[in-house]
């Protein structure tokens, strides 16, 4: 894929990456383990494969859009060519839990450790996503007024329809009789939101469910494709990222908060899990200055 129909934007204060528009023809940008400073988006229009992130693994097919964020390790397997356009984007560009409300894709395209890291694209979202990316083109070499406010608005139009379309099709799942999820599912997942800020280990969710832990164990690995470990620790280190970026608490503070009374014991379980210190984080994604 030739350099001249890739399209980015710098930020000429730090030097960073603020937005891009990269497309492919094969998996050499994503064929080994990334943990970017930015938001990606992936669409994958032909080929199919097996998407590696945090601590599982997924298979996608053609037609897919891959989300993930900043610092979220994942990498793309496949035995085919792949095609497509990858949108990068820096949280100083545009930031999702900034605008929650407006956007509602925090939790369900990134940031959801429930659900594969992806999103089956349909027509209609398809025909959007292309109009949506050639504007985008247009105004990305456009350096007049209000380039930046313009890209910010075709970008909210494609995550408002790719969150909307993954709402729909998890409805659509839930509606499905003889559903394999079984009940237990959605009470670990609402005792994992009630308590992840003050019960770590998977014994407590085994007590708190009145289950076994080797029962559970296996239902969060039969289901979740992880142990009900990782999803615990994916679960805290999401939020620990959303107080950096959008507190300006200090880190003894947030580890604190997220049931942790040794600072350096946190910072080390955020570095394992995040590949950088909760300082470095906070400094290269940016610092949003916004009480939560």
């Amino acid at each position: 894929m030739s350099n001249q129909n890739v399209f980015t934007l710098i930020n000429p204060q730090t030097g960073n990456l603020t937005f891009k528009l990269l497309p492919f023809g094969d998996n050499s940008h994503f064929d080994h383990l990334q943990r970017n400073n930015f938001f990606s988006l992936i669409w994958v229009t032909k080929g199919r494969g097996k998407v590696k992130a945090d601590f599982s693994e997924h298979h996608f097919e053609e037609n897919s859009l891959l989300a993930f964020s900043p610092y979220q390790p994942f990498m793309l397997c496949v035995n085919e060519p792949i095609e497509g356009i990858a949108i990068h984007f820096h949280p100083d560009f545009y930031c999702i839990h900034m605008y929650q409300k407006e956007v509602s894709c925090s939790g369900v395209l990134f940031n959801n450790v429930y659900q594969p890291p992806f999103v089956k694209i349909t027509d209609e979202a398809s025909a959007t996503f292309k109009m949506v990316l050639d504007q985008m083109k247009i105004e990305i070499q456009n350096t007049n007024l209000a380039q930046y406010e313009s890209l910010v608005s075709y970008l909210k139009i494609f995550l408002i329809t790719a969150s909307r379309l993954k709402n729909q099709q998890l409805e659509e799942m839930k509606s499905v009789p003889n559903s394999k999820e079984p009940f237990i599912l959605q009470n670990l997942k609402d005792a994992i939101e009630d308590n992840f800020k003050t019960k770590h280990s998977a014994g407590n969710y085994a007590d708190l469910l009145n289950i076994s832990a080797k029962a559970l164990a296996k239902i969060s690995k039969n289901y979740f494709n992880k142990t009900l470990t990782d999803l615990i620790a994916e679960r805290i280190i999401i939020e620990a990222k959303r107080e950096l970026y959008m507190t300006n608490k200090t880190v003894k503070e947030i580890a604190y908060e997220l049931g942790y009374d040794d600072e350096h014991y946190f910072s080390r379980f955020f570095k394992t899990n995040a590949d950088v210190s909760p300082q470095l984080y906070r400094e290269t994604v940016g610092f949003g200055k916004m009480e939560a």
